[in-house]
């Protein structure tokens, strides 16, 4: 066991170096094994429409759909449903140009989302999928009941910020009563609102969202250990650390590292770079490692750096986009990599492993996005034609195991042959997976590729080409 090598090139890739990276993408024939780029794109933009109008037919104003079964399911709150897939849809049907479908969604929005639902939900879920949900719609429509509904949802999620003695967010809040609740949160629900709030702030013209927001990532910060790790979860009351263990690349840390790197990039904020690149040398210092010739990060004790752990979760993949993007692309290359050998490996990539020993230790496959994600940020940093190629398999393995009459489905079991099938599409599957990989094929005019930021639920929030 060694520590994996690092590079020394640390230049952060802002607008500039995307510009550059993706003047010269390839955007016709096919690489080698493949379809051309465009045959690509409308495959996966029918499947899209395909799960697109399954959701349509059983669940419609509903949050989820049960493809297999044809039921309905309430993602943030039993007996209340937001309509989640449809705001989830928004942005991704606006950049296929499928324009009647967009206007029916926001319609739907525009008519019946309730942002005062007497409803406890959690705000991080709320703040990534629909407040970065009406803000993508926004932005791609020009629609002004979409921002009106996405400041008013985003005014009953503040208390959990301006209750709070520590300036961390409480986990959860009654959108009608503000009532405030969860004084334990993980890592991730805790930071990952800079990129929704920030850009509500500057739409609004009203600071509050950002301060909120800002605050809680410099209240985060602060508290990093000697070695400038950070460790797994708050109480939101004393702002004591409940549990220490570095988990990053892993959930539930995962995202505040993401925000605070495309925080800096949308916002040009100086201060978040600054803490990403602190908190990223630290855990490439303390946690990647060497095995088998693969590239994987550890688990550790952020106060003593001492190793807890080798599980690594799917979610996690995402990290090696975002290595790429932050300035370590040769480390992001070489953790995607990793991924990949367990794409080859199982087709469908498992929801957890123990590197250490090559155990699934969960074999589930919930339509995760992330290695599509880390697939389009490598390929418009780079241009190769690996992540082309590793999206298109990833895309068939989806096709072919998880396709319902339905629509998509999640799986129980990647191991068993065949595949066994759960029932449910998660609400990210219309924001995400297929999004990333029609952007990579599919040249679209919408979407303006030298400067184009996705949040980590995949809202575009910057980079919308209105035709």
């Amino acid at each position: 066991m060694r520590s994996a090598p690092l590079p020394r090139r640390r230049t952060v890739l802002g607008a500039a170096a995307l510009a550059t990276a993706t003047a010269a993408l390839p955007r016709s024939a096919g690489a080698a094994g493949l379809p051309s780029d465009a045959e690509v794109a409308e495959e996966v933009r029918t499947e899209y429409l395909h799960s697109w109008e399954g959701y349509k037919r059983a669940a419609w104003g509903y949050d989820e759909v049960r493809p297999v079964s044809g039921g309905r399911n309430d993602f943030f709150a039993k007996g209340h449903s937001f309509g989640l897939s449809i705001v989830e849809a928004l942005d991704t049907l606006w950049l296929m140009e499928q324009d009647q479908e967009v206007a029916l969604a926001a319609d739907w929005i525009e008519a019946h989302f309730d942002p005062a639902a007497d409803a406890e939900v959690q705000v991080f879920e709320a703040v990534i999928r629909l407040v970065g949900g009406l803000l993508a719609g926004y932005l791609c429509t020009g629609r002004p009941g979409l921002l009106a509904r996405c400041r008013e949802l985003a005014d009953r999620l503040l208390p959990a910020f301006t209750r709070s003695p520590s300036r961390l967010p409480y986990r959860y809040v009654n959108l009608r009563t503000g009532a405030v609740s969860g004084a334990t949160s993980p890592l991730a629900e805790v930071g990952t609102n800079l990129l929704e709030f920030g850009l509500l702030s500057r739409l609004t013209n009203d600071d509050r969202y950002w301060s909120a927001a800002k605050a809680a990532a410099r209240a985060v910060v602060a508290r990093r250990s000697s070695l400038d790790l950070l460790g797994t979860s708050l109480d939101i009351e004393s702002g004591r650390w409940t549990d220490g263990t570095s988990e990053l690349p892993n959930p539930p840390v995962d995202s505040f590292y993401e925000y605070l790197w495309a925080g800096g990039e949308l916002f040009g904020d100086a201060e978040l770079r600054g803490w990403y690149r602190l908190l990223t040398d630290a855990a490439l210092r303390h946690q990647a490692e060497q095995r088998g010739g693969h590239l994987w990060f550890r688990q550790v004790d952020f106060i003593t750096g001492k190793v807890t752990g080798h599980e690594q979760s799917e979610l996690g993949s995402f990290y090696a986009g975002l290595l790429g993007k932050g300035g370590d692309l040769e480390t992001g290359r070489a953790y995607y990599r990793s991924w990949t050998t367990l794409l080859d490996r199982y087709q469908l990539l498992p929801e957890l492993v123990d590197y250490a020993t090559g155990r699934v230790r969960s074999p589930r496959n919930d339509l995760r996005p992330e290695y599509a994600n880390s697939a389009f940020d490598l390929w418009r940093l780079t241009g190769a034609d690996e992540y082309r190629q590793t999206a298109y398999r990833y895309f068939q393995a989806v096709q072919s195991r998880q396709r319902v009459s339905g629509g998509y489905t999640v799986t129980e079991d990647v191991t068993a042959a065949p595949v066994r099938l759960g029932d449910l599409t998660p609400g990210y599957w219309f924001a995400e997976n297929l999004k990333y990989l029609y952007l990579i094929f599919a040249a679209a005019p919408r979407f303006d590729y030298r400067t184009g930021l996705l949040s980590t639920e995949g809202k575009l929030l910057r980079g919308a080409v209105r035709p």
